[in-house]
């Protein structure tokens, strides 16, 4: 690939141009804007509702009952529009398997602009003309309302708290009834493959008793989504990403407000939404999940030729409200908080986080990315400097060596500068050191920092699938949407490419959509400690951001493009371990599932074979 980079190596842009134009090969059409972007519908239906100002998520309509849902006999794979990650559709009439990110000019060109033909909310049993004339008969008795009108309609917030609507639920014991109350990490569920130790869509989302969900995600299918809901018991909120004010009332008006309604986090130009948060409340217990998967069928198995990864903890609900004044959420609960009211989820929302029980996540760090430039705060933000700060907030942080496995779905313009700072950054570095280095004017410390890299390649390895991998898989090449690199990256002379290795299931034939990152300190007479990172980030300067000199004040300023979240989990130390224990990440099995074959073969340093190129296949 000759020329400039139009997508200046931001690996998340490349793969929405490339959907989108596997999305024209394919007859499939994209939603589109009047911007010309892709964006979630959870609606096909035009629903003129801007008089209607009843948007109380605590109210709401009363709806015919929802006839069970026509399987499609031909689930068929095929190239799909997503936001950055391509697979298959389940049915031919879902209109929304899209992108919750904004577009690059070349793939807005490349998309197509006509409507696919659906309506997922009456395929759930949705009856959109009785909504309709619900709203205009609710229209009507505002025309004039009395002040006691106006303030019996005042809108109420949504709230985490909000008391269930179950007479019979009782309060239950700090740990009772919850079924990972100290946290766990799982594989998702694959069709065709033996279950162990893997969970499913529905097993996360427990539909029967689910009350709130607050869901995000770079890529949605909505229609496989609702299927999953009893949008009749369950209210959701859906951080997604909208362009300009007129694409969010566009977004607003497709869906009935009673039941959905949006958070549109703010967005630097050519930033991605791609953190997959989910926050689920039930009547006696939050459920906070963090997958590695977005809210589309192929993420979480339904073809069974992908894998992801969950990590879900459940928290009991404080019923005395002293105790809730005195409730201390941990660092984890005060990141995530932090991170939520950054993206403008409703502030009663996020404040009821706090009535519930957070200390079983004392031993986790919730580490993330918001999309801006980041002055004052920048060490406590965001990127690879809030993840610095959480490894030594974990006592985990070292001068001494360590080693880093790290699997991920994309590869973008990477650089040993970015290897050099995520690695420091891993032995709890607040990010001054490689930024040091690389402002520094003196020779010497660049020659340091070249014999740095040089070791580097020794202690890290990338694991990203070779073609033949993706080729021979049980989905074929069809199968490899989501995964990311292209041939002027890889061919690029600051690109290390020695540090790429093979990335092979170890359930054989299924590909991986897994953004992990292992790290363990160098074996010296017994095992010490370690952690994995699982979550939304891949290897990219877009994900972790990068450290510069703020020109007007001379200070660093953190630039991050994208909204990304992740735990980092520790690893119990074993003193009976020995090396071999060590070196093949045996120790990470009780806490982290080791998904890929390791070390993989390493294709990248023997030029053996090339990596999976997806938009030169």
């Amino acid at each position: 690939m000759d020329g400039p980079d139009p997508f200046d190596g931001d690996e998340e842009a490349a793969l929405r141009y490339a959907i989108a134009l596997s999305m024209q090969e394919s007859g499939m059409s994209p939603a589109m804007s009047t911007s010309g972007k892709p964006t979630i519908v959870l609606s096909s239906d035009e629903d003129d509702d801007d008089d209607d100002d009843d948007d109380d998520l605590d109210k709401g309509p009363s709806y015919p009952p929802t006839p069970k849902k026509t399987a499609n006999p031909s689930t068929s794979p095929t190239k799909s529009e997503n936001g950055g990650e391509k697979g298959y559709a389940t049915s031919a009439a879902t209109s929304a398997v899209t992108s919750s990110s904004p577009a690059t000019n070349a793939t807005a060109a490349a998309a197509t602009t006509t409507s696919a033909p659906s309506n997922s909310l009456a395929a759930l049993g949705l009856d959109r003309k009785k909504m309709e004339e619900e709203r205009l008969a609710r229209i009507a008795k505002r025309k004039a309302p009395s002040s006691g009108q106006e303030t019996q309609d005042r809108r109420q917030r949504v709230k985490l708290d909000e008391s269930p609507n179950i007479a019979s639920t009782a309060a239950t014991t700090r740990f009772g009834n919850l079924p990972y109350p100290k946290g766990v990490v799982k594989k998702t569920w694959a069709f065709g493959y033996p279950r162990q130790d893997d969970i499913k869509i529905e097993e996360v989302f427990q539909k029967n008793d689910l009350q709130l969900a607050v869901l995000s995600s770079f890529q949605w299918d909505e229609e496989w989504m609702l299927s999953k809901l009893d949008i009749k018991k369950t209210k959701l909120v859906c951080i997604a990403f909208a362009s300009n004010e007129a694409q969010k009332e566009e977004m607003r008006a497709n869906v009935p407000k009673n039941l959905i309604r949006f958070c549109f986090p703010p967005m630097v130009p050519y930033g991605t939404m791609h953190s997959k948060l989910q926050l689920l409340k039930y009547p006696t217990y939050l459920r906070i999940v963090v997958p590695s998967g977005n809210l589309v069928p192929y993420d979480w198995g339904e073809t069974g030729h992908m894998e992801n990864m969950v990590f879900l903890i459940d928290l009991p609900r404080i019923e005395d409200q002293t105790a809730r004044s005195y409730n201390n959420l941990t660092e984890f609960g005060e990141e995530l908080r932090y991170f939520l009211k950054a993206q403008g989820l409703d502030e009663s929302l996020v404040n009821s986080l706090a009535n519930y029980d957070f200390s079983e996540t004392s031993r986790y760090r919730f580490v993330h990315t918001i999309g801006q430039s980041h002055m004052d705060e920048w060490q406590r933000t965001a990127g690879y400097c809030g993840l610095g700060r959480a490894v030594t907030s974990m006592g985990l942080n070292t001068s001494s060596d360590i080693k880093i496995d790290f699997v991920i779905s994309s590869l973008g313009s990477i650089n040993m500068e970015l290897i050099s700072t995520l690695y420091n950054a891993a032995q709890g570095d607040n990010g001054l050191k490689e930024y040091g280095t690389r402002t520094a004017k003196s020779n010497k410390k660049k020659a340091v920092a070249d014999n740095n890299n040089s070791s580097l390649k020794e202690k890290f390895r990338i694991y990203f699938p070779s073609h033949d991998t993706v080729a021979q898989s049980k989905g074929g090449i069809n199968a490899g949407g989501s995964i990311c690199a292209q041939s002027k990256w890889w061919n690029a002379t600051t690109f290390p490419r020695e540090m790429v290795h093979d990335c092979k299931s170890v359930r054989q034939g299924i590909l991986m959509h897994n953004k992990i990152m292992f790290v363990r300190h160098a074996f010296s007479g017994k095992f010490k400690a370690a952690w994995a990172y699982v979550g939304s980030a891949n290897l990219s300067e877009s994900a972790w951001g990068r450290l510069v000199k703020n020109k007007a004040t001379g200070q660093p300023k953190l630039n991050c493009r994208n909204w990304e979240c992740g735990v980092l989990i520790p690893v119990p130390t074993d003193d009976n371990a020995d090396e071999s224990h060590h070196a093949d990440l045996a120790a990470f099995q009780s806490s982290v599932p080791v998904p890929m074959q390791v070390p993989g073969e390493a294709y990248g340093a023997t030029a053996s074979k090339k990596p999976w190129l997806f938009l030169e296949n």
